[in-house]
């Protein structure tokens, strides 16, 4: 065993335990324990654990970008007050503005590798499990398993193939055919483009404006075409198990930055915008609703004619004696004489004695 394998040794054990896991779960399900779905499904797994045991240092590597994007304009700031000078003591104070703008916004360049640098034990340990399992089938290997990896599982992986190319096989085997070659090559350019769609997701909409200027900004569209080309060129080396193990876990990338980024978008990013666009058209359809729910209802049914209410004649009180009132006479010419009473007549006992007839009154003293 070489002094590699056995730094890697106790990671590979890890790498090699999950993936027996997720095939005996798979086989149990009605799964081939011999089919390459089966084992490349376990490598997917693998990615699923791997993945959610990194997410705390995926939130890190947010916050690092995010506050390396807030820190640009501060940074190319420095940077032009000190461009052009070269005196050691120049550099010193340029190094510790530098290092003093980290620590006042709590990042560093470093942070944002985090995911990639914990991955890569894992992506080296998986490297050199799949490539230990013709020696491990044949029992050349110095060990006689790899945690639960025992002779009997690793030729039943070695055989495993998918669409007629083994996992452990990789374009470079000298034994290696051409569908090997061919599943390689889609492979790979699954891979590059997996990363470059991750790293343009991150760098062009979710910086703001200001952080897309300046030589930060162009080493990053650098890396953004320079790293595909790295793993395009270096992948003609990697199993086809090692393959599959990126690509997906350039898809998990994919899928958790576009929901980071649609929910925490960063301040003055194109993704911000988009946030606030679709908060506003919500906020405007939630009111037109509340104000539809609001509105008074409106009986559109036909309505009829309004029934005019009658007059009621007044009945008109009646004497105390029980007499009909007397309204008034008609004379002889057709005319009606006014009922009331002359003056000094009284109503009051309905008399109808003239005044001549009475009696007349005496004078007060």
């Amino acid at each position: 065993m070489s002094w590699f394998d056995g730094l890697l040794y106790p990671i590979m054990v890890a790498v090699a335990w999950i993936m027996v896991q997720f095939h005996t779960l798979l086989t149990a399900i009605g799964l081939d324990p011999a089919s390459g779905a089966a084992w490349g499904l376990s490598i997917v797994g693998l990615v699923i654990v791997i993945r959610i045991i990194l997410i705390p240092l995926f939130v890190k590597q947010i916050k690092a970008s995010r506050g390396m994007q807030m820190l640009s304009p501060e940074m190319q700031a420095i940077q032009k007050k000190y461009k052009g000078k070269s005196d050691p003591a120049s550099r010193e104070a340029m190094s510790r503005e530098t290092m003093e703008l980290y620590k006042k916004h709590g990042t560093n360049p470093f942070a944002s590798c985090l995911p990639i640098l914990a991955q890569s034990p894992i992506f080296f340990a998986l490297f050199r499990v799949l490539y230990s399992l013709p020696k491990l089938s044949t029992g050349t290997y110095p060990k006689s398993s790899i945690g639960p990896l025992d002779a009997a599982t690793a030729g039943q992986v070695e055989h495993a193939t998918i669409f007629g190319a083994p996992l452990s096989g990789y374009f470079m085997s000298k034994d290696g055919g051409a569908t090997v070659k061919i599943v390689t090559i889609v492979l790979i350019v699954a891979m590059s483009l997996t990363t470059f769609l991750t790293q343009r997701q991150l760098t062009m909409k979710n910086m703001p404006p200001a952080a897309l200027e300046g030589p930060m900004a162009q080493q990053q569209k650098m890396l953004l075409y320079l790293m595909p080309l790295i793993f395009a060129f270096s992948g003609v080396n990697f199993p086809i198990g090692v393959l599959l193990y990126w690509t997906t876990t350039n898809l998990w990338s994919m899928g958790q930055q576009f929901y980071t980024i649609r929910r925490m978008p960063a301040p003055g990013s194109a993704a911000e915008a988009a946030m606030k666009a679709r908060q506003a058209r919500r906020s405007h359809q939630t009111g037109l609703e509340l104000a539809v729910a609001d509105a008074p209802l409106i009986d559109d049914k036909p309505r009829g004619q309004r029934v005019q209410p009658k007059r009621k004649d007044r009945v008109k009180p009646r004497p105390s004696d029980g007499s009909t009132p007397t309204t008034g006479s008609t004379t002889p010419a057709g005319t009606t004489a006014p009922s009331s009473t002359t003056k000094g007549q009284s109503s009051s006992d309905g008399d109808q004695t003239p005044p001549a007839a009475r009696a007349p009154r005496k004078p007060k003293k």
